[in-house]
């Protein structure tokens, strides 16, 4: 088999994924952790140590956890892409914009197929949600920015295919008839839908193509809002030295406590300063305690840990009725009991955007849910069982089709990229 030519590229808020196209066609997703459980699976994570050296995917967590290394660790990279307001960050003595953040972690994903197959790829098709941002001008930014990361990262020669588009061509080789398909692709950060029509084993038309940038992070963010902030300070009440005023705890603040991306947000010097004078002022009787316990959730990096903990708990709620939220850490003890009734309570303000996106999406093409003949799912969050009753509810048990969580996105841009090779 001839070497490839152009590399087919996932980078998704969770995890990602990179397959190789050439003149002989697509290939399977490649190997890129050794120590992963499933290895063609890059968590998106990465992490610098303060001796200046980058670890990605399981090294990362490793030197972040369980390792004696302090550092930096990022997490979500993908959420940043859309916000104007995020240019860089300072790593050390320097200041590193976005893309260059980004553009490491997709140069590792490039050298390490690289090495794979023994050749120097310089062309990429990435995938992209449908839409980075319901703001048009957010949208066309986060393409730019993420087209900027691959170049940094030694691509030449960048394309970008939706990600909904590439499932539903991995979906086409499933299925010999012809059909009006539904793409239902929801993962951690974004939700994205695509309408099209097989005919012949071949995808025919696109007819819409939809999509809100909020999934499993938002469901998991809105566990964090109102069952387990409260032991984080978000309803802390406090004064400032020689003021008479009661306030509360900031909005902002506690809204980026409740983002798995935005958290590390806090570790800003500035900030740190003020939730501390917010302690020193805090005025309820269990106040200072919970500030303690924020404080301490801030100061020792623990936010992945804790939304770990939070994402355990929406899978357990996935089959059980009821389930316990536990995080125990030196000067941190949170125990939250958790019904799956509250988390859908909870979750229904991002729940709603999902689903109307999803309908405005069958209204730009021009069909009812009756004309669709097949859903096809793909994304972890397709198996919360409030976005699955919403589904057979809509189109029923018989038409709803399950696709691989993590590798039809991939191997359908595999597909597209073959047209490049």
């Amino acid at each position: 088999m001839s070497k490839p030519t152009v590399y087919a590229i996932d980078f998704g808020t969770s995890n990602s994924l990179l397959a190789a196209a050439g003149p002989s066609g697509a290939e399977a997703p490649i190997p890129l952790d050794m120590k992963a459980r499933e290895q063609s699976i890059l968590r998106s994570i990465q992490f610098l140590s303060d001796d200046g050296g980058w670890s990605f995917g399981a090294d990362a967590l490793e030197s972040f956890i369980v390792g004696a290394t302090r550092g930096r660790f990022f997490r979500s990279m993908k959420r940043f892409l859309p916000m104007e307001s995020f240019k860089e960050t300072r790593l050390g003595n320097q200041v590193v914009k976005l893309e260059a953040l980004i553009g490491v972690f997709l140069r590792t994903m490039r050298e390490r197929a690289n090495r794979h197959y023994d050749t120097d790829v310089r062309r990429v098709l990435l995938g992209r949600p449908a839409r980075f941002s319901e703001d048009p001008a957010a949208d066309a930014l986060a393409q730019e920015r993420l087209e900027g990361a691959a170049r940094f990262a030694g691509f030449e020669d960048v394309h970008f295919c939706p990600e909904p588009v590439a499932a539903a061509h991995d979906f086409k080789n499933k299925i010999a008839h012809d059909a009006t398909i539904l793409v239902c692709d929801l993962g951690g950060g974004t939700s994205d839908f695509t309408v099209a029509r097989l005919s012949g084993g071949e995808l025919e038309e696109v007819l819409a193509v939809g999509g809100v940038p909020v999934a499993g992070d938002a469901l998991d963010g809105s566990l964090m809002r109102k069952k387990i902030a409260a032991h984080f300070g978000a309803d802390v009440t406090y004064m400032v030295p020689f003021g008479s005023n009661v306030l509360s705890m900031p909005l902002p603040l506690m809204e980026r406590l409740c983002s798995p991306a935005e958290l590390c947000l806090l570790e800003r010097k500035d900030i740190m300063r003020f939730l501390r004078d917010i302690k020193s002022g805090s005025v309820g009787a269990d106040d200072k305690d919970r500030m303690d316990q924020l404080l301490t959730l801030i100061e020792d990096s623990l936010g992945f840990q804790v939304f770990e903990a939070i994402e355990d708990t929406k899978r357990a709620l996935s089959s059980e009725d009821k389930t316990t939220f536990r995080f125990e850490y030196p000067g941190i003890d949170v125990t939250e009991t958790i019904t799956r009734a509250q988390f859908e309570s909870f979750a229904q303000p991002t729940t709603t955007r999902i689903l109307e996106n999803l309908e405005s999406t069958l209204v730009s093409a021009g069909v009812t849910p009756k004309d669709i003949d097949i859903v096809c799912a793909t994304g972890g969050t397709t198996r919360v069982p409030v976005i699955e009753r919403e589904l057979v509810a809509r189109f029923g048990m018989d038409k709803l089709h399950r696709l691989s969580s993590f590798h039809s996105v991939i191997q359908g841009l595999a597909e597209r990229a073959v047209a490049l090779a």
